[in-house]
């Protein structure tokens, strides 16, 4: 069985996927639910995940993505794509989640809530957004550490347009903004790049123990 450094050691960022190999709806459902599950700031989740499947949609955002094959090739493309419209209303509803998944009232979450809506409000609109962008690479760090439990290969992706994305997708009508892309699927038998031996920092370059 493989351990989860194994699988660590082995997934890389695809460069080139085979585009006739799609992964199963189970497996798909799983990565959406490790995705689902993964850690955020206070829980909130200040972002959507949107799943594109659509050749056409596809190809434009390849072409605003500097024509990377990844985009069209790899069975699913994620985009995660963070809340630029986070208001008191939106701490509200995860309060209420919570009143519904824990049955506790709502009254008893006014501290929590009063004071996830103080840090919001202390912030200006670009440190907001900034804030919730960061946490969608959280999720997307999970959506890799999961792909590579189910050998499903992954490419995070940071070169492409937002704002093209945005418009191409509707992302802006949503209050959303593209942050960050994974595109997932099948290592193509003529990647070169999987041969290659993974280049990491040493442990003792990377960590300092105080």
């Amino acid at each position: 069985m493989s351990t989860l450094l194994d699988n660590l050691n082995w997934r890389y960022a695809t460069k080139k996927f085979d585009a006739t190999k799609k992964i199963s709806e189970s497996d798909l459902n799983t990565l959406k639910e490790a995705v689902r599950l993964s850690a955020s700031s206070y829980g909130l989740q200040p972002f959507k995940v949107v799943i594109v499947e659509n050749p056409e949609l596809r190809e434009k955002l390849k072409a605003e993505a500097w024509g990377q094959t990844q985009i069209t090739d790899a069975s699913h493309l994620f985009i995660f794509a963070n809340d630029v419209s986070l208001d008191a209303n939106s701490v509200d509803q995860y309060m209420k989640n919570i009143s519904e998944t824990r049955g506790v009232p709502v009254e008893a979450l006014e501290g929590f809530s009063g004071m996830i809506k103080g840090q919001i409000a202390g912030l200006s609109n670009d440190a907001k957004n900034v804030w919730t962008a960061k946490q969608t690479y959280i999720a997307l760090g999970t959506l890799l550490s999961a792909a590579a439990e189910l050998k499903i290969d992954t490419t995070p992706m940071e070169g492409f347009s937002p704002a093209a994305f945005n418009e191409i997708l509707g992302l802006d009508k949503l209050g959303l903004n593209a942050a960050v892309v994974a595109t997932i699927g099948y290592r193509h038998d003529e990647d070169d790049a999987q041969h290659y031996k993974k280049v990491r920092k040493s442990q003792e370059e990377l960590f300092i123990t105080l």
